[in-house]
């Protein structure tokens, strides 16, 4: 496990983090979805032709759970993470397409100190992912606990 590089007093509002980026391939798209999200438009190529879409595209859930991965590896497995009471708001605002090139970035919106529980914090931040071509494809706010340095 990686060394904890950030601890809550290490997270400003303002502050972004690039995540790094993946690429989503046809097979991954389909086997996803098959097993998660089988509607025709994310399983089968020639219903998806004949969708509003005009092709196969990833689930939404399915470049959720790719941001995830970006975010664990690129932020959490390096942060004094303590979990997250949730998500605030997912937006998809244009399809994932096999090949796609994904890349994920964190804003961080709000810091607040735990009243409660004096050994961490909340984190309110933005992700974005973006497509090889730049354009937006998903956006979701979320909070998460960081742990205060000891």
């Amino acid at each position: 496990m990686p060394d904890i590089v950030y601890y809550f007093e290490d997270i400003e509002p303002g502050a972004v983090l690039e995540l790094g980026s993946r690429t989503v391939s046809e097979e991954e798209i389909i086997t996803f979805a098959r097993q998660f999200d089988p509607q025709p438009f994310h399983i089968d190529k020639a219903a998806a032709e004949r969708s509003i879409f005009g092709g196969l595209i990833a689930s939404g859930w399915h470049t959720c759970s790719l941001t995830m991965r970006l975010l664990v590896d690129g932020f959490l497995c390096r942060a004094a993470s303590l979990g997250s009471p949730g998500v605030e708001q997912i937006r998809w605002l244009r399809p994932v397409r096999p090949d796609d090139t994904l890349s994920a970035r964190i804003v961080v919106l709000e810091t607040r100190p735990s009243q409660s529980k004096p050994d961490r914090g909340a984190v309110r931040m933005r992700t974005e992912v973006t497509n090889q071509h730049g354009d937006l494809v998903m956006t979701m706010e979320s909070i998460g606990l960081i742990g205060r340095r000891p």
